[in-house]
C-alpha cells in the first residue's frame, strides 16, 4: 500500500495508471469486510464466569435486577454500597467500573445505566451498547461477558435483543484506516460473551450467527464504499464479484462488458459511462442455494463509481463525496456476503450495474435521446439522473432470470435527503405484499424505510415531447418521479425500490463514511423469505 501510494503522488503517463492498475487487481476480497470480535453465548451464571470484565445492567435510581441481585449477594452487597455512595445514577449510558469484588470470578464489573423505562426502545438500547462498547475498548482486558438478559426492549423477544445487541457490537468496530500511515490503535477486546438462560440460548445462538454475518456485510460495504475512486471503479467492483466467486462454493459469476452491453441494446447504461476513461461494467452473481429451477429473489444495485454529474456538473462543494453513488451496488455486495455467510436455502441473482458518470468530449449531453434495452426511447435532460439511466436497462434484464422479486437499491436522489433525512431510506413499489415485506424487515432490523406513493398523476412529469420519457420530471417530487421511471421498466415482475441518497453515507465531520444500510434490511428481507 505504501507502493501504491507513492504511484498515486506522482504523475499520471500512461506508464503509471497502467502500475496502479496492477496494484489495484492485487487488492483482494480477502482483505475486506472482516469482523474483529468473537462473539459466543453460554448458559451460566454470571457470578461464577472467570472473565476480564463482567457488564450487569443497574436502572436509574439504583434499582437492582435479578443478575444484580445475584451479584451483588455474592459479593457480600458490593453493589448496594457502589450505587449507595452515589457514583452512578443509572441514567442511559453512564458507566461505572468497580475492580476485585469479593466472591466473584471476574476482575472487573462494568454497570451500565439503562434509564428508567421499564422496556427500552432500540435507539435506547443501541445508545447502552455503544457506551457499553466505549467504556469495554479502553480497558485492557482482553474478552467481556455481557449479563444483560435484565434488560427488555419494546417488540422484541431474546433472539431480537441478541441481534441488535451483536451487530451493534461488531458494527462498532469497524474502522478504515487502510490508507493512513499511521493506523488506529486496536482495541484489546477480542471476545465478547453472552450470557442467556437455557430456554433462550438456541435463539440467541441463531440471533448471534445472523447478526455476525450481517455486520460483516456491513462491513464490507463501507470498504467498498469508502474505497477511493481512483481505486474503486467498475472493473475493480468486477474483480471483488469474481473473487467472492472463488472464495464462497454456490456462486457464479459472469462480467457483461461493452460490447456485450452494446448487443443487448443497453442504449441507456452505455451513454452514462461514455465520457468516462473507465468502461462500464454489468455485473452478474448467481447464488444457488435454494431449490434447483426454484425462481430466484433478484437484488438490483446502481454502482455509479463516481458522479460528476457529466455535462449537468454538480458543484464543487462536496464532489469528493460522489464516491458513495456506488453503495446501492455495495449494499448488494454486502448483502450477499450475509446470504452465503449463513448459507440461505434461497436462489438469489444479483445485478450490479457499474460505471462512473464524467464529462468528457464523448459525454452524453442534456438533449440527447437513447435507446434503452426495452426499447424506450429516453430524452436525456439532465446528465446528473444518470443512476435511473444504468438502472433502467439492468431491470430489464432481470426479465431473463424470471425472478420472485426485484429489488432496486440506489442512491437516487437528493429529494429524498430533504424528505426524509438521513434516518429512513425512500420505498416504492408496484406490489404492496413485497412493500410490506421489506417495510416489516426493516422494523425488525432496525434499519427502517417508509413508503412514497407511485399515483398514475406523477408519471405524467416525465412526458416528453421528443422520446418516450424523459429522464427527470422537474424540480416537484424528484425521489417519486424517479421511482416512475423506474417503474416503467419493471412491469414483468413485482418490483420495489430502494432510494437510499439519505441513509448510505454519513457527510463531512469525524463521522463521514459509508454506514453500511441497507444491508440488514435486505438480509432480514430474505432471511424471512427462506423461512417461509
Amino acid at each position: 500500500m505504501l507502493k501504491l501510494a507513492a504511484l498515486l503522488a506522482g504523475s499520471h503517463n500512461g506508464r503509471t495508471i497502467e502500475k496502479i492498475t496492477a496494484i489495484i487487481l492485487q487488492y483482494r476480497l480477502v482483505v475486506l469486510g472482516t469482523i474483529r470480535m468473537e462473539f459466543i453465548v453460554k448458559s451460566a451464571r454470571p457470578e461464577t464466569l472467570k472473565t476480564a470484565t463482567l457488564v450487569i445492567p443497574v436502572a436509574e435510581g439504583g434499582a437492582l435486577g435479578v443478575t444484580a441481585q445475584a451479584i451483588d449477594a455474592a459479593s457480600g452487597g458490593a453493589l448496594s454500597a457502589l450505587l449507595k455512595r452515589g457514583d452512578l445514577a443509572g441514567k442511559l449510558g453512564q458507566t461505572l467500573l468497580a475492580h476485585n469484588l469479593p466472591g466473584l470470578k471476574a476482575e472487573r464489573v462494568l454497570l451500565v445505566g439503562h434509564g428508567k423505562e421499564a422496556e427500552l426502545s432500540d435507539r435506547q438500547l443501541r445508545k447502552l451498547l455503544n457506551a457499553t462498547h466505549g467504556a469495554l475498548k479502553n480497558l485492557s482486558g482482553k474478552d467481556a461477558s455481557l449479563a444483560l438478559t435484565d434488560i427488555k426492549v419494546k417488540g422484541r423477544d431474546a433472539h431480537g435483543i441478541a441481534r441488535l445487541l451483536v451487530e451493534t457490537l461488531a458494527d462498532g468496530t469497524y474502522q478504515f484506516d487502510r490508507f493512513k500511515s499511521q493506523k488506529a490503535e486496536a482495541s484489546p477486546l477480542k471476545k465478547v460473551t453472552l450470557l442467556t438462560d437455557k430456554a433462550n440460548q438456541a435463539a440467541v445462538e441463531q440471533a448471534t450467527q445472523q447478526a455476525v454475518a450481517i455486520a460483516a456485510g456491513m462491513a464490507l460495504t463501507k470498504d467498498l464504499g469508502n474505497l477511493p475512486p481512483n481505486l474503486c471503479h467498475p472493473s475493480f467492483l468486477a474483480e471483488q464479484a469474481k473473487d467472492l466467486a472463488k472464495a464462497y462454493k454456490g456462486l457464479k459469476v459472469e462480467i457483461l462488458d461493452e460490447k456485450k452491453l452494446q448487443a443487448l441494446g443497453a442504449g441507456a447504461f452505455l451513454a452514462v459511462g461514455q465520457g468516462s476513461e473507465q468502461p462500464p461494467r454489468l455485473i452478474v452473481l448467481n447464488y444457488q442455494g435454494g431449490k434447483k429451477g426454484e425462481q430466484p429473489y433478484a437484488l438490483v444495485g446502481k454502482g455509479i463509481t463516481f458522479d460528476t454529474g457529466g455535462i449537468s456538473i454538480k458543484p464543487a462543494a462536496g464532489m469528493d463525496e460522489m464516491k458513495y453513488d456506488m453503495c446501492g451496488a455495495a449494499s448488494v455486495f454486502g448483502t450477499l456476503k450475509a446470504v452465503l455467510e449463513l448459507q440461505l436455502p434461497i436462489n438469489l441473482v444479483c445485478l450490479l450495474a457499474c460505471a462512473e458518470n464524467m464529462p468528457s468530449g464523448r459525454a452524453t449531453r442534456p438533449g440527447d435521446i437513447v435507446t434503452t434495452m426495452s426499447g424506450q426511447t429516453v430524452e436525456i435532460l439532465n446528465t446528473d439522473a444518470e443512476g435511473r439511466l444504468v438502472l433502467c436497462d439492468t431491470l430489464t434484464y432481470a426479465e431473463r432470470f424470471k425472478p420472485k422479486a426485484v429489488i432496486d437499491i440506489a442512491t437516487l436522489t437528493g429529494a429524498c435527503i430533504v424528505a426524509l433525512g438521513s434516518n429512513a431510506s425512500g420505498l416504492m413499489g408496484n406490489n404492496d405484499e413485497l412493500v410490506q415485506q421489506l417495510l416489516s424487515a426493516g422494523q425488525h432490523a432496525d434499519d427502517r424505510a417508509w413508503q412514497l406513493p407511485l399515483f398514475d398523476e406523477y408519471q405524467e412529469q416525465l412526458d416528453s415531447p421528443f422520446a418516450d420519457i424523459a429522464n427527470i420530471g422537474g424540480p416537484k417530487a424528484g425521489t417519486i418521479t424517479a421511482g416512475c421511471f423506474l417503474s416503467r421498466f419493471a412491469k414483468a415482475y413485482n418490483w420495489a425500490h430502494l432510494d437510499i441518497a439519505g441513509t448510505a453515507w454519513i457527510s463531512g465531520g469525524k463521522e463521514k463514511g459509508a454506514t453500511g444500510r441497507p444491508v440488514p434490511m435486505l438480509t432480514q428481507y430474505l432471511i424471512d423469505r427462506s423461512n417461509a
